[in-house]
C-alpha cells in the first residue's frame, strides 16, 4: 500500500508542476487581455470624440499612434523594473 501512495505522491508531483505552467500561460494571456482592454479604452477615449459607425482616418491614426505609445511606455517600464530587479537580486548575492 505504500508502493501506491509513493507512486501517487510521484503522480501528483509531475502534475502540480504541469498544472502551475498551465496557471502561469492562463495568467500571462488574462494580464495580456487586460493590458490590450486598457490600451483600447484610453485610447478610444482620447482619440474619439464623437462615436459613429465607423472611424475617420484622423480617429485611426490617433488611436495607432496612442496605442504604439502605450506599447512603448509599457515596454520601457517593464524593461527598468527588470533591471532593477536584477540589480537588487545582484547586490543581495554580494
Amino acid at each position: 500500500m505504500d508502493y501506491s501512495s509513493s507512486s501517487s505522491s510521484q503522480l501528483d508531483s509531475g502534475r502540480r508542476e504541469e498544472y502551475i505552467d498551465q496557471v502561469k500561460q492562463q495568467l500571462a494571456v488574462a494580464q495580456a487581455q487586460e493590458l490590450l482592454q486598457r490600451m483600447s479604452d484610453k485610447c478610444f477615449k482620447k482619440c474619439v470624440t464623437k462615436p459613429g459607425s465607423s472611424l475617420d482616418n484622423s480617429e485611426q491614426k490617433c488611436i495607432a499612434m496612442c496605442m504604439d505609445r502605450y506599447m512603448d511606455t509599457m515596454n520601457i517600464v517593464a524593461r527598468t523594473y527588470s533591471s532593477r530587479l536584477q540589480q537588487e537580486m545582484s547586490r543581495m548575492g554580494s
